[in-house]
């Protein structure tokens, strides 16, 4: 009796099977390239939206940079650094979960602004810069003041203003500038006039002499674009902060906002949703080798749907629902292992380790 072959998960028979639900066999129907890009449509787009299968779940680590408060997660903004672990978080990873470490200690998490910065306001400190206009000098040198010692500009916060004889307010805006090697924010920013700051990330290269503030030492160099009036008080308008280890975090607008801002590096670890990687050669395989069958009843689907074959998608529906819970019942029957966290879970934990409790138990 001949040897049986194992099933194979591969690409090759995923578009083997997807070609015989949309009774397409051959090329001249349905291309390679076309059908390989709606497997992987489906894969990269249409699958981890409608599953959140366990093994999807990961930790992410990256190392927060110091003095910086904000760190992005596209690809813009680290001005081509892709070694930046950062760079392009936002469609590689779907979702950010809890509990978040910072240097091993949990941190808090959250994603409203309202809470995190009603815990740490950034309340803005007017004070002069010690010089008064002239009518006629429009170059100001000095160091922005700071009733705390010890303490940094926030980047993105700096503003310093005047009045021009006429009438007419000046004003300077920060805009930090962008390490070309490491795609961090630098302790340098170029001032603008508001509304025509640069679109994109600035690099070193753009560092602007006249203008410019470092948010570390706070010196600066501000040049108007007309001159204050004579006896015209000079303005700076800065959130100074102090840093340490950071013990909080926000997650919004795709970016994470740390609290204290960092005076080191430190590492941060938490819990997210990866993108599955989608299906590069024939024999490349899903990253659960039972997926394979969703994901050509996914695909198959969406070919009929770009046919307009509403019918055949109704014919293939029940099959592909039948799949998709074989697909989920691996995850269901893992998280069936945890019981649901309530404010006594870690106090009835028979480990009795320590936490947010400290050692031992609580008392």
């Amino acid at each position: 009796m001949p040897a049986v072959n194992p099933p194979t998960s591969t690409l090759q028979a995923i578009q083997t099977k997807v070609r015989r639900l949309t009774r397409s066999p051959s090329t001249s129907q349905l291309t390679d390239e076309d059908l390989q890009n709606y497997i992987n449509t489906f894969v990269v787009y249409d699958f981890p939206e409608q599953l959140r299968t366990f093994n999807l779940r990961t930790t992410y680590t990256f190392v927060c940079n110091s003095f910086q408060d904000i760190y992005p997660t596209d690809t813009a903004s680290f001005v081509g650094v892709t070694t930046n672990p950062l760079y392009d978080f936002q469609n590689k990873y779907l979702t950010v979960h809890p509990p978040l470490y910072i240097a091993g200690y949990q941190a808090y998490y959250t994603q409203n602004r309202e809470s995190f910065y009603g815990i740490y306001p950034f309340i803005t400190a007017i004070t002069t810069i010690g010089q008064t206009g002239n009518g006629l000098s429009q170059t100001f040198t000095g160091v922005v003041a700071s009733e705390s010692g010890g303490a940094v500009l926030l980047a993105n916060n700096v503003l310093f203003s005047s009045v021009d004889p006429n009438g007419n307010g000046l004003a300077l805006q920060d805009k930090p500038i962008t390490d070309l090697n490491t795609g961090n924010q630098t302790v340098l920013g170029n001032l603008y006039v508001p509304g025509t700051q640069p679109s994109g990330p600035i690099t070193i290269a753009d560092f602007d002499a006249g203008n410019n503030i470092n948010y570390l030492t706070g010196e600066f160099t501000i040049t108007f674009s007309a001159p204050p009036a004579a006896g015209q008080t000079i303005n700076s308008q800065t959130v100074p902060t102090l840093v340490s280890l950071p013990q909080a975090v926000c997650y919004y607008n795709n970016q994470f906002i740390l609290r204290p801002v960092p005076d080191q590096p430190y590492m941060i670890n938490f819990e997210c949703y990866k993108n599955p990687v989608f299906l590069m050669s024939t024999s490349s395989e899903p990253e659960l080798n039972e997926y394979w069958q969703y994901i050509a009843y996914g695909a198959a689907k969406k070919i009929f749907e770009d046919r307009l074959d509403m019918d055949s998608v109704q014919l293939i529906m029940p099959e592909f629902k039948a799949q998709e819970n074989l697909v989920l019942r691996r995850t269901l029957v893992q998280y069936a292992n945890e019981r649901v966290s309530t404010i006594y879970t870690q106090q009835t934990d028979p480990g009795r380790g320590y936490g947010s409790w400290g050692w031992g138990g609580p008392f």
